[in-house]
């Protein structure tokens, strides 16, 4: 399964800050059909993601009913990205 979409980066400044980008909520309902095939403890789902020419794998995290993708500093600072930005996210979930 794949999925593309854009969204915006934006930093929570919590215990363990990050950045992240939401998944809409159109993908979210695709990504809910499929998640006890792929899901882990706490309702994490593993993704393959591809932002412009960066690839790499992480695990989408449940928030508010939705899904966030927490993007690496490794990413951001290869694609030049950074908060407010919008990208452009292609999610690989292999079900």
């Amino acid at each position: 399964m794949e999925l593309v979409f854009d969204g915006e980066i934006w930093f929570w400044k919590g215990p363990a800050p990050w950045h992240f980008v939401t998944v809409p909520e159109a993908q979210c309902v695709e990504l809910a059909a499929n998640a006890d095939l792929v899901s882990y403890g706490w309702g994490m789902i593993p993704v393959g993601v591809r932002i412009g020419a960066t690839g790499f794998t992480t695990s989408l995290w449940p928030k508010n009913g939705g899904y966030i993708v927490p993007l690496k500093t490794a990413v951001r600072k290869a694609e030049r990205i950074d908060i407010g930005d919008t990208v452009t996210v292609r999610l690989t979930l292999d079900v």
